[in-house]
């Protein structure tokens, strides 16, 4: 608690610095301060990237309620809150920035209750606020951002807390706030043939929590399922991870084709890599095209998978996974449709911590998952239309997903039966007196498809629900 409050105040410290720095009412003797008087600061000064420095504000409203069937437990939640944003101009190819989030809890579920029938709680809505402790409502605040950054002649380098999206580590960012990392990051100019974009990380604070976590301690703080003789797993707070290691390489092949290759190296945990391919068929109008893409992921056990006892490993000792996908689709101006697949083979299960990101597949769908699994289909349509002069936009998205039995720990870690998902996703962005703010409705609905064993247990929050999502922000 005293290092966050220490932290809070240096944010708003540094903020009345940078707004006493562009409304000075100077007390001190005037010849001391005459330059400043007159404007006439040196460009070259620490004081003129503080001085021409850019302040951004996000307040953001999040009410969530998910629907179980009749008989079991629905949950709700309502949360609000608001940050600040600051960045220097730049001195000498150095950067400056930080920024804060507070999130207040306004009126929902009380979390530490359980469904009686089940004794279960609620999945999504804790993840507003704090999962580590569904009790607190009242410190809720993170450092969001506090980084150093050098820009190269195309390149930069930041080091410090600050926010990346990769396949394997990214914001996942469809609750109150996203997930921030703290490390050092290389970015490449993206204007080249060939884009870089990796680093060691050696902190995360993840999605739905305000703490900052080693990489090892954050690994568990989200549901961990079961090992694969079907005991609890013993991972959290177990797992021993100092840096995470990642390295993504992007490519343009010719003018229709780009190439991603990506790694991530947990020491002593696991090794993947991933392999996508995108490609835009040539089209006569330019505002129509059919595009494809091609994804492969490979991922192996390192060491002792995490802990020598094996009731204690994120994965097992030799073990890994495979899995690879394929997409279809074509746009134009207003519409964009694909269809998506995905398969996770029978070689184990696809496994990375869920605190760290969400799945990089083609068929990913808000609010489910398939990591955890193994001799997985996944199949997702998805239509989008957007009216830009409007400024609606409408994604529809449905999938079925052909996952093991749930009595099947081998390959299934969440004891997730196959189902089908239907989201409906819809946002509206204002103008005139209320440019700046935007709106999002987005239900989801799961059918199950699968043996639930007559247990409610293997039902609430996951089948047979619907979720409804309704969020307001407002950006300035």
């Amino acid at each position: 608690m005293g290092k966050r409050l220490i932290a809070v105040w240096a944010v708003l410290l540094l903020l009345q610095v940078v707004v006493f720095s562009q409304h000075q009412e100077i007390s001190a003797k005037p010849d001391m301060w005459k330059a400043a008087r007159e404007n006439l600061i040196d460009t070259n000064s620490i004081l003129h990237a503080f001085k021409n420095g850019t302040v951004n504000g996000h307040f953001r409203y999040f009410f969530m309620t998910t629907d179980n069937r009749k008989g079991l437990t629905d949950f709700y939640a309502n949360a609000v809150g608001g940050g600040l944003r600051y960045e220097t101009a730049r001195f000498k190819r150095f950067q400056f920035a930080v920024s804060g989030f507070y999130v207040f809890n306004i009126g929902s579920f009380d979390f530490t209750r359980k469904d009686p029938v089940t004794n279960q709680g609620s999945r999504y809505e804790p993840s507003l606020f704090d999962i580590t402790n569904p009790a607190n409502k009242n410190n809720l605040d993170r450092l969001e951002e506090l980084y150093l950054k050098y820009h190269l002649n195309n390149a930069t380098i930041t080091w410090g807390r600050q926010l990346i999206n990769t396949p394997f580590v990214n914001l996942q960012d469809g609750r109150m706030r996203p997930t921030g990392v703290e490390g050092v990051w290389l970015v490449t100019s993206k204007e080249k043939k060939t884009r870089w974009e990796g680093g060691l990380l050696y902190a995360i604070s993840p999605r739905g929590t305000v703490q900052w976590y080693k990489m090892g301690a954050s690994m568990g703080l989200y549901s961990s399922g079961v090992n694969t003789d079907g005991s609890k797993s013993g991972y959290p707070g177990n797992t021993s991870v100092n840096q995470v290691a990642l390295l993504g390489v992007t490519r343009d092949i010719g003018k229709n084709t780009k190439a991603q290759i990506w790694d991530i190296w947990v020491p002593n945990v696991l090794n993947a890599a991933m392999l996508q391919l995108e490609y835009e068929f040539p089209s006569r109008k330019a505002s129509e095209n059919f595009y494809a893409g091609a994804q492969a992921i490979k991922e192996h056990a390192l060491a002792n998978g995490g802990n020598s006892d094996p009731s204690k490993r994120f994965i097992e000792k030799g073990n890994g996974s495979f899995t690879f996908g394929a997409r279809l689709g074509f746009k134009n101006e207003r519409w964009d449709y694909s269809i998506n697949y995905n398969r996770i083979t029978k070689e184990g299960r696809y496994l990375l911590p869920r605190e760290w990101g969400r799945d990089p597949f083609f068929t990913f769908m808000p609010r489910e998952r398939n990591e955890g699994f193994g001799d997985v289909h996944a199949l997702v349509v998805r239509a989008a239309y957007a009216i830009p002069q409007k400024r609606w936009k409408l994604n529809l998205s449905g999938g079925y997903f052909d996952m093991p039995d749930i009595n099947n720990p081998v390959h299934n870690k969440f004891g997730m039966p196959s189902f089908w998902q239907l989201n409906a996703d819809v946002r509206y962005a204002f103008a005139g007196l209320l440019q700046g703010m935007d709106a999002q409705l987005l239900i989801v609905g799961k059918i199950n498809q699968g043996n639930l064993y007559n247990n409610p247990k293997n039902e609430i929050n996951k089948v047979n629900l619907v979720l409804y999502n309704f969020v307001l922000n407002y950006h300035f």
